[in-house]
């Protein structure tokens, strides 16, 4: 069965805001991401995202990828919207203009695990809404924050029509498939790292592992 294999990125550079704890291991620097980046573009079945809403999304990331004739989705938090060293209205809609995919990831950055029905509706349902309004078009996909989630969110995703769900479950995805996990690049990676963490999750013992994790967080 053929495969593909989700790139997913975070902030480029110096970060523009005050980071939440623990983030500083997914904000890689500009020379990092351009030689991961010139890396990733060579494999086949390859897809790009980016997560969070930093502003280097525009600053940084959008410019190299038009220079590589690439394109990739970029899933922005509706709450952070024109705040500082977030995007703002006017760069989703750049993104739009250049080909760039804009899909959910949410309003606040919320864990989507153990959510009520009020944090819900404002995380899935008000937050696509809103991104929808801005960049007028519907938005039908979501990427989970922190990757978490559990059977209620995916179901509530499903009822709320998304088409794709993106996770951060490292290991490689089936192409059409609704839920597609991703590799997340950290802080101290390099195209030969990002190489070895794809080819190592190919391997039958991590193949096991990682598909029981997924099985858990599916159903629990």
């Amino acid at each position: 069965m053929p495969e593909q294999i989700n790139i997913l990125f975070h902030g480029i550079g110096e970060p523009q805001r005050e980071l939440e704890p623990g983030e500083d291991q997914y904000w890689i620097s500009e020379a990092a991401f351009a030689a991961i980046l010139d890396e990733v573009a060579g494999w086949p079945d390859v897809n790009l995202s980016f997560d969070d809403s930093n502003t280097s999304d525009v600053e940084i990331a959008l410019p190299a990828l038009l220079e590589r004739g690439l394109t990739a989705e970029f899933f922005v938090l509706a709450g952070r919207l024109d705040q500082p060293g977030s995007l703002g209205a006017d760069d989703l809609r750049t993104l739009i203009k250049n080909g760039m995919p804009v899909a959910n990831h949410g309003m606040w950055h919320h864990p989507w695990r153990g959510m009520d029905d009020a944090t819900t509706r404002a995380e899935l349902a008000e937050a696509r809404d809103r991104i929808s309004s801005v960049i007028g078009r519907p938005v039908t996909r979501a990427a989970c924050p922190l990757g978490r989630y559990d059977r209620t969110t995916l179901a509530a995703l499903r009822r709320l029509g998304y088409t794709t769900v993106f996770t951060s479950d490292r290991r490689p995805a089936r192409p059409g498939r609704w839920l597609q996990p991703r590799f997340s690049v950290y802080r101290d990676d390099t195209p030969e790292s990002v190489r070895a963490a794809v080819q190592r999750s190919r391997s039958l013992r991590p193949r096991l592992r990682n598909a029981a994790a997924g099985v858990v967080k599916r159903w629990r």
